[in-house]
């Protein structure tokens, strides 16, 4: 049997120990403001709502291929690993590890610092992305965004928000087109800024 379940710590976030027994490939369903110590929070499919906080390293690694603008990561796959050799406090207590990404043309190696004293050369190498229809993704954002701005419901409350924003009257998300969907995401975080300003 697969005892992988079983080796799962009980947590709030994905734990470098839950990577034990073997790396983890999953896709970014959002990403969102953190705490203090962990500034953004990376929520991933099939993680049961605990999501992956970055260390700043890691951070960096998604970034530099990705850029920094969170919503262009959602919708695309990470492989991740636990290394051992991650040092806390003076302890080797491993991290999370980016080991490959989706979206990117060719694998590279950057600088990581794994203590205060210590940094490695990380290499990432390119994650095949399945087939998918490009729809997905940016659907996936627009409701995320909708989500953050206050909006609820199910799929198709979410495409009728999606329509009342620009009097369109698409049936199905695949109809709006990338333009569009640019237009929506710029009018709810503007609408958010301003509610969020009051």
């Amino acid at each position: 049997m697969d005892i992988s379940a079983a080796l799962v710590a009980k947590s709030d976030q994905l734990n470098a120990s839950d990577l034990t027994g073997a790396p983890v490939i999953a896709r970014i369903v959002n990403v969102r403001p953190g705490d203090n110590s962990k500034p953004v929070f990376v929520d991933l499919e099939g993680m049961d709502h605990r999501p992956w906080k970055p260390s700043k390293g890691q951070l960096r690694v998604l970034s530099y291929r990705w850029g920094t603008e969170t919503d262009a990561w959602i919708g695309r796959l990470v492989k991740l690993v636990n290394n051992p050799d991650v040092i806390y406090a003076g302890e080797k207590v491993g991290g999370v590890e980016v080991v490959a990404m989706s979206h990117i043309d060719a694998p590279f190696t950057i600088p990581v610092r794994i203590s205060q004293k210590k940094v490695k050369q990380h290499h990432v190498d390119v994650l095949a992305e399945p087939v998918t229809e490009p729809w997905v993704a940016q659907w996936q954002a627009i409701t995320n965004a909708l989500t953050v701005a206050g909006y609820q419901g199910d799929g198709p409350a979410m495409l009728g928000y999606a329509n009342s924003i620009l009097g369109a009257n698409w049936d199905h998300p695949n109809k709006i087109s990338a333009e569009d969907a640019q237009k929506i995401l710029a009018t709810v975080r503007e609408d958010n800024n301003e509610e969020g300003a009051k």
